[in-house]
């Protein structure tokens, strides 16, 4: 199987854009530089990682004590 992407020389990523709650973005390929969003075909919040995010504790911790 080919990529239609890359068959058209299109600037693309093939990694997943991982959306953290702290607003930092990473993606899964090593290689990638260019974090946006158009580049990735799957774009994810870091909430549904399996085993979930550090991130997501510290911004449920942070809004715990907004409420309080």
């Amino acid at each position: 199987m080919t990529c239609s992407q890359c068959n058209h020389d299109l600037d693309h990523c093939h990694g997943t854009l991982v959306i953290h709650a702290d607003t930092r973005v990473d993606c899964t390929e090593p290689d990638c530089v260019d974090f946006e969003i158009v580049r990735h075909t799957l774009v994810l919040d870091c909430i549904e990682l399996d085993g979930g995010c550090s991130c997501t504790v510290i911004a449920q911790e942070s809004q715990l004590l907004r409420v309080s």
